[in-house]
């Protein structure tokens, strides 16, 4: 038997090229002709012909097997492209829009005593405001998170730990607001007039007490996702050399589950540093610059995107998508400097 008997046909790339283009070519005449939407629609009618035609193609050529085979592949990268795009149309807006504002105004002033006409007034007071809140935040929530989610997988047995992962599963689905509501509600009007002369007062420590409930259960879960995931001959293996259980957690298992521990952190700080309701109800929204987050209103920069973007002033929707840009950025360069502190441990590679 020759090689070229045991050659199956496949379909040529040219030909797959063409089937892609005739599907976009058709799908924007059908879309554009009959003025029923935009690009969006007919990239999405374009990948649907673009299938049904590779199906009819492939079948024809290498069989129906293969041709099935093909097709899927096929929709799996498309779902994947189409999966990017709106990812991809987000930060391109970003990018085009917030940089009409970055310069040393925006990150070195305030909007006090900025007016509606004034195209001046940065965000630095929100900027200050956002790491301060979610920095207390975090400090206060990682260490509870993490500790509650070594206790359900090394320690918890019984009805106690199956309670406390019943309202850990239940906090994670809890509405931003509610958590403002409670902590406005204990905090502002019932604890803070202890240390105000019986005022209640809003301060930037009652905006973090709300994050910090927002993240924990986004950190317990992950966490102890994590943790579960490590290997038990690990754990067995230092308990045959001796080594107690608080160091056999401290030392193997903590460092092995690190990076994912960190991505679960980081999720949580993300979805912290974004929130609004919570720092409107708790912290109010001050213009001015106030760098003490236990007295007084204090701004963020979700505040002030939701402000600068409902704001009559022309001027005002440049701040907003700059803002809005900052804190992508921000994120972004927290995430990456925990990955790479993550990626120095030994047992995490």
């Amino acid at each position: 038997m020759t090689p070229d008997n045991i050659r199956t046909k496949k379909l040529p790339v040219v030909a797959d090229l063409g089937i892609a283009l005739g599907a976009l070519v058709v799908a924007a005449a059908v879309v554009l002709g009959f003025g029923i939407g935009n690009w969006v629609l007919v990239i999405f009618l374009g990948a649907v012909f673009y299938l049904v035609g590779l199906n009819f193609a492939a079948g024809a050529v290498e069989g129906k097997r293969a041709a099935r085979n093909r097709m899927w592949r096929a929709a799996i990268y498309a779902a994947c492209v189409l999966a990017i795009i709106p990812l991809v149309s987000v930060v391109w807006t970003l990018v085009t829009k917030g940089a009409a504002r970055l310069d040393g105004d925006f990150f070195g002033s305030s909007m006090n005593n900025i007016g509606a006409r004034d195209p001046n007034g940065g965000a630095y007071h929100a900027i200050l405001g956002t790491l301060e809140q979610v920095g207390l935040a975090a400090l206060m929530a990682v260490p509870l998170g993490v500790l509650g989610a070594i206790y359900l997988v090394e320690y918890g047995k019984g009805r106690f730990a199956l309670t406390v992962r019943f309202f850990v599963d239940v906090m994670t689905g809890i509405p931003s607001i509610v958590a403002g509501l409670f902590v406005l509600s204990f905090w502002v009007l019932i604890v803070s007039p202890w240390f105000n002369d019986g005022t209640p007062q809003f301060s930037g420590f009652a905006a973090s007490l709300a994050l910090t409930v927002l993240m924990l259960p986004t950190i317990v879960r992950s966490t102890e996702e994590m943790l579960r995931l490590v290997p038990g001959p690990l754990r067995e293996g230092a308990y045959a050399l001796g080594v107690p259980q608080w160091k056999t957690i401290l030392r193997i298992v903590l460092p092995t589950a690190l990076p994912g521990i960190v991505t679960g952190i980081m999720l949580s700080i993300a979805r912290a540093a974004g929130e609004t309701a919570p720092v409107l109800l708790v912290a109010g929204a001050t213009a001015a610059i106030n760098g003490d987050p236990f007295a007084g209103p204090q701004s963020s920069l979700a505040v002030f995107v939701y402000q600068q973007a409902g704001d009559a002033s022309r001027y005002a929707p440049d701040r907003a998508w700059t803002a809005a840009l900052t804190l992508v950025a921000l994120v972004l360069i927290l995430t990456i400097a925990a990955k790479l502190l993550a990626r120095r441990n030994r047992l995490s590679k």
